[in-house]
């Protein structure tokens, strides 16, 4: 199966459901990947843009993006190698009032046993609360 490479205009499409034809073209992918007939890959950088647009644009709620994208993320035809890492980060992003990027930073710093050198004490705390 081949594979694919999503961008941030397919996601918010999908998930405003602000332009009909492009919602219906983002669907028609999407509801392929849901049950594995289709593959992609989400790179992280598009998950960061489709958070900030959510937030910063659209005034979404952090609970309610991190609830859609955790749901999208599981369907069966996403592919990526840093799945677990992203999801993890969908859920530090509920539970934190941490940026995207430290919310990815802290998934793969735990889920690799990695620490992690910052100078954001927040950062810092939460990874190294979570680690012990």
């Amino acid at each position: 199966m081949e594979k694919k490479l999503i961008d941030a205009n397919v996601l918010l499409r999908y998930l405003l459901k602000d332009d009909e034809a492009l919602f219906k073209r983002a669907c028609e992918l999407l509801e392929k990947v849901k049950v594995g007939e289709e593959a992609v890959v989400i790179p992280e950088s598009v998950l960061a843009e489709c958070i900030y647009v959510l937030l910063k644009v659209y005034k979404v709620e952090r609970q309610t993006i991190g609830e859609k994208l955790r749901i999208l993320l599981l369907y069966k035809g996403v592919i990526n190698s840093d799945k677990q890492d992203l999801l993890d980060s969908m859920n530090l992003l509920v539970q934190t009032n941490l940026s995207i990027v430290d919310c990815l930073i802290c998934a793969k710093s735990l889920n690799n046993k990695m620490p992690v050198f910052t100078f954001d004490d927040e950062l810092r705390n939460l990874c190294r609360k979570k680690l012990n």
